[in-house]
């Protein structure tokens, strides 16, 4: 089984690239962030054609996230129970595959733009509810995946100057704090089940050569309960989107179950 998270940057762009990825790695489950659009143009005909039952949580311009699957999607919930947003941030669902069912949680977590600011007290409220909730979700689903954007460097090798950035937003030690809390919920991040190459990371900014030069941040992670952890057979950032013709600034990271 895989599972893939991609943060578009804008649904309604990148939808030709989003097929053309699907049809070169079907993987079975694609979680999408950044959409940017309505639920009336979401491409829901498009998706099924390509083979794929899609539920989404939408808003205009801004944010939206989605899951893709191959298998039926049951239980599905929009948004942190309990949290009051106007942003449409998280969906949930339950894949119902043939190896049994996963639970996918796919976040666009806060940005935050710089620590003092309230989008930055604003991301902070948002991780501990996150957080509260994913473990309500880990105990009723021990086969949980949580995934998505969430704008947070991890350790100081997620992030191309690590010096240069050090407290400023996805470095700061209150986001990595969160980062680590979600760890110990009994979470792993399966990107660190490998060995990887040095400078690897998710998102390059679109200015001054970003890519070209890697100049980059690993911000979109996929986390495993202990339950799959053992499952994990690799777990890799594909770069090739980025190289196209108006791509997102985001890779998809793809990770796969035996």
């Amino acid at each position: 089984m895989q599972i893939a998270t991609w943060n578009v940057n804008s649904l309604s762009v990148r939808l030709p690239q989003v097929l053309d990825w699907l049809t070169q790695n079907p993987v079975d489950v694609l979680c999408l962030q950044e959409l940017k659009l309505t639920e009336d143009k979401f491409p829901f005909a498009a998706l099924q054609a390509a083979g794929y039952e899609a539920v989404a949580l939408c808003q205009k311009t801004y944010n939206g996230v989605a899951i893709l699957a191959r298998s039926p999607l049951d239980a599905v919930v929009r948004n942190i129970p309990g949290f009051e947003d106007e942003q449409a941030r998280v969906i949930a669902a339950t894949v119902l595959s043939g190896a049994g069912p996963v639970r996918i949680i796919n976040g666009y977590f806060v940005n935050g733009q710089a620590p003092g600011t309230d989008k930055f007290a604003y991301k902070l409220r948002w991780l501990a509810a996150l957080h509260d909730w994913v473990r309500t979700e880990l105990a009723a689903h021990p086969r949980l995946v949580v995934l998505g954007d969430f704008n947070v460097a991890p350790e100081d090798r997620d992030s191309y100057d690590p010096v240069g950035l050090a407290d400023t937003i996805h470095h700061t030690r209150e986001e990595r704090a969160h980062f680590q809390a979600l760890l110990g919920l009994g979470l792993t991040d399966a990107y660190r089940l490998f060995e990887q190459p040095e400078k690897s990371y998710s998102w390059w900014d679109y200015r001054m050569l970003g890519f070209q030069k890697n100049r980059g941040l690993r911000i979109d992670h996929i986390l495993v309960s202990e339950a799959l952890r053992a499952t994990v057979t690799a777990c890799v950032v594909d770069r090739a989107p980025r190289k196209n013709p108006q791509p997102s600034d985001h890779a998809p990271v793809v990770l796969t179950l035996g």
